[in-house]
Formats: structure tokens, sequence, C-alpha cells
């Protein structure tokens, strides 16, 4: 989104597309669960370069690309959990149990102060995925990539095929979305079709806020990295707090929506009412 500018809407189904890979790889195939992670991860990649791949060759607004790819997905998705099953073509939901499968990570730990605690293996996960991603974004492709998101005329005079940079920025996100997504199928124990729903307005969200919050602070790009984590992390404090206030849960789409516009208008309020105006000083007399 900020790299590009591009409003991915690829990532809703990439990210059941991680889930749904990584679950039928370690339930059918009992594969090791680093592999079939890594496995989901390629499959979001292969997903965000179609959608490149319909921006770029076939002219199709990003926007419009990302929303068909999206609804591919859902039916694919389908397909894919129903792997294995000889009663079914498709199906929604596939289960992973954590006493039958090896899994990287559950959720049943999360509150034991041990090694197989998921939130240590996730903060090392992350601070690995933020190194690669500032190693890469320093490389000629990453900066080639970068440029074009900042000018793409600019980026083309300086010979950048900026269409090669825009496929391989789709490819990259809806990569880490997928591993995102096989993550979560091994933590929550299950994959199902609609458990992508709403990643783009939590991933923009995650974005926004911690760029908000810490945008004069952090001015490193990994620094930047590291705040859209943080961003995610107050994005869920916030949502956790509310609905313990009494709200109800079915009101949680209505909240996020408030919550990123209530975000995403406040760089115009501080701009507008917080920030003193610049005097302009007059040129000086011959």
């Amino acid at each position: 989104f900020r790299l590009l500018d591009i409003p991915d809407m690829t990532c809703d189904g990439s990210f059941a597309l991680g889930g749904c890979v990584c679950a039928v790889l370690i339930v059918n195939n009992n594969a090791d669960p680093l592999l079939a992670v890594l496995a989901g991860m390629c499959a979001g990649a292969i997903a965000g370069a179609v959608t490149g791949i319909l921006t770029t060759v076939f002219e199709i607004p990003a926007i419009l690309a990302g929303i068909l790819t999206q609804i591919s997905l859902w039916s694919i998705n389908l397909r894919i959990m129903a792997i294995g099953d000889e009663n079914a073509t498709t199906k929604a939901t596939l289960a992973v149990s954590v006493d039958k499968n090896d899994l990287l990570l559950s959720s049943r730990y999360v509150r034991e102060p041990a090694l197989n605690n998921p939130l240590l293996l996730l903060v090392l996960l992350t601070a690995a995925v933020i190194a690669l991603l500032y190693w890469f974004f320093g490389t000629e492709q990453g900066s080639a990539l970068r440029a074009t998101g900042a000018n793409q005329s600019m980026a083309r005079a300086q010979g950048i095929n900026t269409n090669t940079a825009k496929v391989l920025g789709l490819v990259v996100s809806n990569g880490l979305v997928a591993l995102a997504g096989g993550l979560l199928a091994q933590y929550q124990g299950s994959a199902t079709i609609d458990m992508g729903r709403g990643a783009i307005v939590i991933g923009l969200a995650a974005v926004i806020i911690g760029e908000v919050l810490l945008d004069k602070v952090f001015r490193n790009f990994a620094l930047k990295l590291l705040s859209a984590v943080i961003g995610a992390i107050i994005y869920y404090v916030v949502i956790t707090v509310v609905l313990r206030l009494g709200l109800e849960s079915t009101d949680l789409k209505l909240l996020t929506a408030l919550v990123v516009a209530v975000f995403l208008a406040v760089p115009y309020w501080k701009g507008r009412y917080f920030t003193k105006p610049v005097r302009k000083e007059g040129a000086p007399h011959a």
C-alpha cells in the first residue's frame, strides 16, 4: 500500500490460501509444519503474480485485478481443502489437531511460560522477516521497487522496468500474507474459507496506526516496518478493549472501519489545527 500505492484486494484470498495449503499438507501428508508454511507462502506469491500480470499485461486497474483474483481464490480454496476427502469436492473448514500433527505453534500453549509458547516463535519470526525485508529493499531489485512506487515516470527514465517491479511487489506482499495465513491456521487449529475476510482492512489499519503514532520517531526503514507490527498490536488491543466494554461482536466490522477512519483523519487534523503556519519572509531590498 505504501511502497506501490496499491490497495491490493488479493490479500483477503491469499491469506486464506496460505492457511488452506498449509493445513492440507499437514493433515493429508503429515508434512513438516515449517515446509507446509513455506508451501503456503509460495502459493500466495503465485496469487500475487496473477494479480500483477492482470495489472501489467492486461492493464486491468490494480484494485479490480485484486478483486478478480480474490474472487477466484474463494473457489480455489474450497477445492484445496477438499483434497484427500473422497466424499467431498469442496470443503469450507479443515481442522488441524495439535494432538495428531506436529505444529510450529498452537494457541493451547499461549499462556505457558515455556519454549513452546507461540509468542516466542512469532517474535523471532517477525524480527527475521523485518531483517530480510530490510536487506531486500536495499538490493538493486528492492530499490527499483521502491523507486517505482515513489515516481513511476522517473523510475522508467532511469531504465527500471516498472511492470516487473509491480509484479515483484505483489509477489512479495502476497507471499508474506500467505505466510501469516499458514501460521494462523496452525495457531487456531483450523483453516477456514473465510479466515482472510477483512485482512485488507486490518493490514491497512496496522500500517496507518503505526505510521500515525510512530512516524516522527521511527525514521529508519527497518523501524518503519516494525511500526506496522506495533500498529497491528495496538489495533487488536483497541478492538479487544472495546469488545470487553460491551460492544456486540457483530459490530466488529463497523468498529474496524471507524478505527481506520479515525487514524486516517489524524494526519489531516494535525496538519490543519496543530501545525503552525510558516511565515514567508519578504525578499531583502537591494
